[in-house]
């Protein structure tokens, strides 16, 4: 299956790359020039979604390789995410176009998009497999994760398991593989409630219900929740107070030597309501201007 996807005039193909390239070891994803090709299953298929941003001005050129038939429709739903289409930037630029804390933000990194997962169900098993450790761990054990529920596509690129895949894994597995047996207990018990039908993830899934039920599980808390509506659903405002990167730009923004607490985090992000996905993207930014 190919497809062209329109996009945007102010494109940003730094995003994408950025978000989907941080595997320095490409087992799921392989970024090679203006193409990027990622793995993933799609109802038990092995899938490469791969799409090429060079090849014509104002498009990416899109194509589905499935060692099957491939489900188009579920396919170019995950190429959106991937894309990072579903939260424009435009509305919160034009609404802090005149705020003394964001315009300099946006003025630096206009057009900044929100990348997603493919699915709903990587983004919120990525989130669990991330909390509280670095980055560089937390990619290795996604790659171990990967390594252990997904399967190989016959181009050699692994693919990203589905919620199914993860749930058949016993608990040895992952703990014998440096994950912490509360990570990998709140891992195998959201793949199964998945699984199981118990938790509806559908992009069309009601969303308060769907936060709901999310934090009734052990292990996942607001910050999880939010995690997975702004990479999994494209959700525009999600409140990312628990996010201690957040905090931290939040404090250097406002010039202070702290970083604030959850409830004063969760009060400066109010104002911005209903565009705190964005805030939270550009907070994340700042520091990578700060640092550089």
């Amino acid at each position: 299956m190919e497809l062209a996807i329109e996009l945007p005039p102010d494109y940003r193909r730094q995003d994408l790359f950025g978000f989907h390239g941080r595997d320095a070891e490409g087992l799921a994803e392989r970024i090679d020039g203006e193409r990027i090709r990622k793995g993933v299953m799609v109802d038990g298929v092995p899938t490469v979604l791969d799409i090429d941003l060079g090849a014509r001005p104002g498009q990416a050129l899109c194509s589905v390789d499935a060692d099957g038939d491939p489900a188009a429709e579920q396919s170019q739903e995950m190429l959106r995410n991937v894309l990072g289409l579903r939260i424009a930037p435009e509305p919160f630029e034009a609404a802090v176009a005149d705020d003394p804390l964001f315009a300099p933000l946006v003025a630096r990194e206009r057009g900044l998009r929100v990348i997603q997962s493919a699915t709903v169900f990587e983004a919120l098993s990525w989130a669990i497999i991330g909390q509280q450790i670095n980055l560089g761990f937390a990619i290795a054990l996604r790659r171990t994760f990967i390594s252990l529920a997904g399967r190989a596509h016959a181009s050699g690129l692994w693919c990203y398991p589905e919620a199914g895949d993860a749930a058949r894994l016993d608990l040895d597995a992952l703990t014998s593989r440096k994950f912490s047996r509360a990570k990998a207990e709140t891992l195998l018990r959201l793949a199964r409630l998945v699984d199981d039908g118990a938790l509806d993830l559908r992009r069309d899934a009601d969303l308060p219900a769907v936060s709901a039920r999310l934090l009734a599980v052990k292990g996942i808390g607001p910050w999880t929740v939010n995690y997975a509506l702004l990479r999994g659903y494209g959700f525009a405002d999600c409140s990312l107070e628990g996010d201690v990167a957040v905090r931290t730009a939040i404090g250097r923004l406002l010039g202070s030597a702290e970083r604030p607490n959850l409830d004063e985090a969760a009060a400066f992000l109010a104002a911005y309501r209903p565009h705190r996905t964005m805030a939270a993207a550009h907070l994340w930014a700042s520091l990578s201007q700060t640092a550089g």
